[in-house]
């Protein structure tokens, strides 16, 4: 695979690893204090429906005639039973009237909170009809991050903010496929609320985490989920690209949770939902989620707004083609090296592991590719590779993709 393949979140995976006017920004993102110092799957489309909307009705009705049929059924039983109408029961017991103060309290209760205010819907529209999905705000003058794939061929964007009953326009200014990463705009901000982004340096297998985003685009406020961080640092590998630095967790995630927060007990962004595992023929996948972690979420927003103000995003190119190592090791295998490239000058060779890229871990190929496609032109990367029973640190310099 080679390592500047551009990401299609709509393609199904393969393998063993399943303008608008240029805008003004806010100073700085909003983020917490320093921490002082870490299969098949597919994307959780967002619903796809044809106007007018079907899917939330369809699933109402359901519902109901599942409840009358079962009350039916019990009334049927019950006069079979018993000819009396009458019930001698004592009085239901019910608790004791609580203290509103106290109501909402929990961890849980209190981080959903705060994070509440900064969370929308987005509505897509486009020729292949009307995609659902969750944003979230992260500046007072109307930005919202959401995924690629949510406005993905879209050409009229509505967001519906918190606790408000009709939307409003909002421009997609940049979008990466690669990285799966949107950043939209209001075209009337105001009386915004902008959600704080965790240190990544604070993020921790075991920490306990919120998803919160429009399930199903059920009516009412967003579903709010809970679970932990399951793993750091996972990289998703398709047939053309590949997801990393995500945080992997067993909070649920459904359809239209797209682009919505995964957040600490802080009510602080650790992630942006984006992805997860689905059973298969062979294989069975639980309470398995990803999230783009924070520290990529941050990168991309910064190179996200430069390509909205016109820059052009250039992606560092090596000229490798990758496979993932047999023996049950980690790193990834150079399988084909093009004639004159950066990996060719820095003297890598066909079957040459490599483990690290500076100082970055190479877990698969999917995990280089990412590193490779994140990096600029021009930028010198330092390589631990294994060649044979040896252990050499290469370096390269990075050109620009020739389609970038």
């Amino acid at each position: 695979m080679p390592d500047n393949s551009p990401y299609n979140p709509w393609r199904s995976p393969t393998g063993t690893v399943t303008a608008p006017e240029p805008p003004t920004y806010a100073d700085t993102l909003v983020t917490s204090p320093s921490a002082y110092e870490q299969s098949s799957w597919n994307p959780p489309t967002p619903p796809k429906q044809d106007s007018p909307k079907k899917g939330r009705g369809v699933g109402i009705v359901v519902v109901l005639i599942a409840a009358v049929c079962g009350g039916v059924v019990g009334g049927v039983i019950g006069g079979q039973l018993s000819d009396d109408s009458s019930s001698t029961a004592g009085p239901v017991v019910t608790a004791s009237p609580v203290d509103p103060d106290t109501v909402g309290n929990s961890n849980v209760a209190k981080a959903a909170a705060v994070i509440a205010t900064s969370v929308v819907t987005i509505d897509a529209f486009g020729d292949g009809g009307e995609a659902v999905g969750t944003g979230v705000i992260i500046s007072n003058d109307g930005e919202i991050v959401t995924n690629h794939h949510v406005v993905e061929g879209s050409d009229t964007v509505r967001v519906r903010l918190a606790g408000a009953t009709d939307t409003v326009e909002a421009d997609v200014l940049a979008s990466d496929a690669g990285n799966d990463l949107a950043l939209v705009k209001l075209k009337n901000p105001a009386d915004l609320t902008a959600a704080v982004f965790a240190d990544p340096d604070s993020l921790a297998v075991g920490d306990q985490v919120v998803a919160v985003g429009y399930a199903l685009d059920l009516d009412g406020g967003p579903s709010v989920t809970t679970g932990i961080i399951s793993a750091l640092n996972r990289t998703l590998t398709l047939s053309d690209g590949a997801l990393n630095g995500l945080v992997q967790t067993d909070a649920a995630i459904s359809s239209g949770n797209s682009g919505g927060p995964l957040v600490n007990l802080k009510g602080e962004i650790v992630g942006i939902n984006t992805a997860v595992a689905r059973d298969d023929f062979s294989t069975a996948a639980n309470n398995i989620g990803f999230a783009i972690g924070v520290k990529e979420v941050l990168r991309n927003i910064e190179v996200l707004r430069a390509e909205s103000n016109g820059e052009k995003k250039a992606e560092g190119y090596l000229g490798v083609a990758l496979g993932d190592r047999s023996d049950g090791g980690s790193g990834a295998v150079v399988t084909q090296v093009a004639p004159d490239s950066p990996a060719e000058k820095s003297g890598l060779k066909v079957d040459d592991v490599i483990l690290e890229v500076n100082d970055t871990p190479i877990t698969g190929q999917g995990a280089l590719i990412g590193v490779i496609r994140d990096s600029k032109p021009g930028d010198t990367i330092s390589m631990r590779v294994i060649r044979g029973k040896e252990e050499l640190t290469l370096e390269a310099t990075l050109v620009a993709r020739e389609n970038g």
